[in-house]
């Protein structure tokens, strides 16, 4: 009992021996931690350098406006500090007599440093290419793009510590990862069945993205409402009512509905029946359809017209029951709602001055009742009986 004392006072760290610490400890000669001091601190010193050195590279970098670059030296400082550091004390290692057990630790938690270097640089390299999706989305009108951009960054990095994660657990802890993988395909399943709406919305979301159907500001006909588009998001897509109303409408019945954009059309047409008398002399008719192509003509009309590819057009089409019709047909090109029913009331003023100075009167639902005694519509049917009447009356 008294020898096992001593020996526990001789040898301080004897409650070690059962994880190799102690052997490694009294085999290891003085040059030995020399050797393993020297390694762990050149390591931290040149880490240090090398990642200082990469930070004014990407300082300069980012004041040339060269964003790419100094994001990519920016993200090799931390990492490349950590793996000198292991480096170092890999090289430091060499010089200890190590027991079987500690080389194992010792070569599982270097690999760890590693690793945990080469996700950390991943991770980091995420950042390109969130800067590369925002140079191309700053391309675009749409808003919605802006807003997918932060979650491809965080699921990009999400996916890099699982990763990595898993990739350290299998190899440098030895586990079994596959049970880990089979549990958390059905935590997935489990969480895609509660969450199908969020997913559709999701989908939705990227297809609106990727075929651009409308873009805020957009008048769109959406889901049976027409108003302005105020606002994409990632789950719903917001509609301003010209009643002044808000629709809020999700992404996934915005991708399955009928999308009518009424931005993004080329021109507004306007089909208009002008109905004159039944008793407007032919010669009348005529120059009603001149004064109509005349007016069409004028310069104040004519501009809001693509006369090379759409001119007006006017006709005298149809005799309907209580009217003489005109048709006209016109594609107004400035596709603003406000100024096309603006150019359609100076049009409708400007036709009803000119026909009331030529005394062309419009048409309105009439009914005309002709009696017997109408001089030029008779009646009465001439037949041989009455013919002898008249005769005999004579």
């Amino acid at each position: 009992m008294i020898s096992t004392c001593l020996a526990q006072t001789t040898r301080p760290w004897a409650f070690l021996d059962r994880f190799g610490v102690g052997d490694t400890i009294s085999q290891t000669p003085l040059s030995g931690w020399i050797i393993l001091v020297a390694g762990v601190f050149g390591g931290m010193l040149i880490g240090k350098t090398v990642s200082a050195i990469f930070a004014r590279i990407g300082d300069h970098l980012a004041t040339r406006q060269w964003r790419l670059r100094s994001i990519l030296f920016a993200s090799l400082t931390g990492p490349s500090n950590l793996a000198f550091v292991g480096i170092g004390l890999a090289i430091g290692l060499t010089g200890l007599d190590m027991a079987d057990v500690v080389q194992k630790y010792t070569g599982q938690s270097l690999l760890l440093i590693f690793v945990f270097a080469l996700g950390w640089l991943a991770y980091n390299l995420v950042d390109i290419v969130d800067a590369v999706l925002c140079n191309l989305t700053a391309k675009t009108e749409s808003k919605l793009d802006d807003q997918l951009v932060p979650l491809v960054r965080k699921t990009l990095k999400v996916l890099v510590v699982i990763v990595f994660s898993l990739f350290a657990a299998e190899n440098v802890f030895k586990a079994n990862i596959g049970t880990w993988l089979a549990g958390l395909g059905i935590a997935g399943l489990a969480v895609s069945l509660a969450a199908q709406d969020s997913i559709k919305n999701i989908f939705g979301s990227i297809t609106i993205l990727l075929d651009h159907p409308f873009f805020q500001g957009d008048v769109v006909t959406l889901a049976g409402q027409t108003g302005t588009i105020e606002e994409i998001g990632f789950r719903s897509t917001r509609l301003r009512t010209f009643e002044g109303a808000l629709v809020t409408i999700p992404n996934a019945k915005v991708a399955d509905s009928e999308i009518v954009n009424l931005t993004a059309r080329r021109s507004i047409r306007r089909l208009l029946n002008i109905t004159i008398t039944y008793d407007t002399p032919l010669a009348k008719v005529e120059q009603a359809v001149q004064i109509v192509r005349e007016i069409l003509g004028e310069a104040e009309f004519a501009r809001a017209f693509d006369l090379a590819k759409n001119p007006p057009r006017v006709f005298f089409d149809e005799l309907n029951a209580v009217s003489l019709n005109i048709r006209v047909m016109y594609w107004f090109t400035p596709v603003d709602n406000w100024q096309f029913l603006d150019h359609n009331q100076r049009f409708n003023l400007a036709l009803m001055r000119r026909f009331e100075a030529a005394g062309i009167e419009f048409a309105f639902p009439t009914q005309t009742l002709y009696l017997a005694g109408d001089p030029k519509r008779k009646l009465a049917i001439d037949t041989p009986q009455a013919q002898s009447v008249d005769h005999g009356a004579a």
